[in-house]
């Protein structure tokens, strides 16, 4: 059930900075994983395969299509989306809000540029993902759910750096991800 909150201004939000910026560099945790069924659907799930083909098992990226592509088809270059936990802490305020953002995996890791550039491989559970650099930028739905300012603030140039939104990855090698799994750069 997803409790209604008042949306942080952004000087609530830059205060959560310092904690964001806290976040480990090298290995973290898996927070959260996400399945999005159907458009406008969630499930919050313990563990989820991470597959070649179809991203997180079950999840509906495959059927949405990309203007990215010549085809329209899915783009296997944003196959997975990843948040950082405490970016989702704080503009949710609230763990049962975090799924609202739409991204699959939830975790405690820097996912800035810096830190993790494109073709940059993480190990979680036995799957192996690679971030992508394709741009994964805060839009309409996520200024619904979470107020226009936690837009401003993870579309500003600083949140660009950081990847307050998150980032865009695709499966390298097949795997399961567990909630609590190390989350590792390889």
């Amino acid at each position: 059930m997803t409790t209604a909150v008042r949306h942080l201004t952004l000087p609530e939000l830059e205060a959560g900075m310092a904690a964001i910026l806290l976040s480990p560099k090298d290995q973290g945790t898996l927070e959260m994983i996400v399945r999005r069924p159907a458009v406008g659907e969630r499930e919050i799930l313990k563990k989820g395969q991470l597959d070649l083909a179809t991203g997180l098992v079950g999840d509906d990226w495959q059927r949405r299509e990309s203007s990215a592509t010549p085809d329209g088809s899915a783009d296997r270059g944003r196959q997975l989306t990843i948040m950082n936990s405490r970016v989702a802490s704080l503009v949710a305020q609230t763990k049962d809000r975090w799924s609202l953002a739409g991204d699959q995996l939830y975790v405690d890791l820097d996912l800035s540029v810096a830190n993790l550039p494109p073709g940059t491989r993480l190990a979680i559970g036995s799957a192996v993902i690679e971030i992508t650099g394709l741009p994964h930028n805060g839009c309409m739905k996520f200024k619904d759910r979470y107020g226009v300012d936690a837009l401003k603030f993870v579309n500003s140039p600083t949140g660009k750096q950081l990847h307050l939104r998150g980032v865009n990855a695709k499966v390298i090698q097949p795997g399961m991800a567990r909630v609590g799994d190390e989350v590792k750069k390889v």
